[in-house]
């Protein structure tokens, strides 16, 4: 059984040396967030970050015309909110807890403090910057040239990363996933998610629960396929 897809993470402070975590959020504030609950929108003032400890944090954005798009899941050991950090400027997306979540929390200006009294950091910093962008070129060939299943299954792989149980074969999905995430996750619309997953139904490669509150991939190299299928 072929390993799911790395997931996309978008925050990529959580890569750098544990000696530079640990200190940075040394003393931190522990927060909580419940499931459904705002971290903070695009647009925010970016006044500090979190490290993620326990859940789940989906991040998204949103057009003019209120559609929603989710460009990446994040789990525990993710760093979120760190680009206003780098920056200073606004939050550039918003975080939506999908689970109830344990948090560390500092503010941005201990992490400046922090960052001037160590520049080995912006090192890191750089090499963190140049992997956001390598996520992003890969996330927006995903989007240009994959197949409508095709990026529904890249989609699924991707939350098997974070909330996939692997029982004889077949790969749990242990969170409750709404067609409306899943489309705004792969980027089609939602009706192209419910033919799909129809289709998946049928050949037994996707199915959902007794309780139809999660999904099972039955078939995780037929999945895989799907996402070799280009437009």
């Amino acid at each position: 059984m072929p390993r799911p897809e790395k997931p996309q993470s978008f925050n990529n402070l959580s890569v750098l040396p544990e000696k530079f975590i640990s200190n940075l959020f040394r003393e931190a504030s522990v927060v909580a967030f419940r499931d459904g609950q705002v971290l903070f929108r695009a647009g925010d003032a970016g006044d500090g970050c979190y490290r993620l400890h326990r859940g789940l944090v989906k991040v998204m954005v949103t057009s003019k015309q209120g559609e929603e798009r989710i460009v990446s899941l994040l789990g525990p050991g993710a760093i979120v909110g760190e680009l206003s950090m780098i920056d200073g400027g606004p939050r550039s997306a918003s975080v939506v807890a999908i689970a109830d979540c344990s948090l560390s929390f500092v503010s941005r200006a201990k992490f400046q403090k922090f960052s001037d009294s160590d520049p080995e950091l912006m090192g890191y910093v750089v090499k963190t910057l140049a992997r956001r962008l390598r996520e992003a070129d890969d996330a927006l060939a995903a989007a240009t040239f994959l197949s409508v299943k095709g990026r529904l299954a890249r989609a699924l792989l991707n939350i098997a990363q974070y909330a996939g149980e692997a029982k004889g074969g077949r790969i749990e999905l242990r969170l409750k996933i709404a067609q409306a995430d899943l489309a705004a996750m792969a980027g089609v619309a939602r009706e192209n998610v419910s033919r799909t997953m129809s289709d998946w139904r049928k050949r037994n490669i996707v199915t959902r629960s007794t309780s139809s509150t999660h999904y099972c991939i039955n078939d995780p190299v037929a999945l895989a396929r799907e996402t070799e299928v280009v437009d």
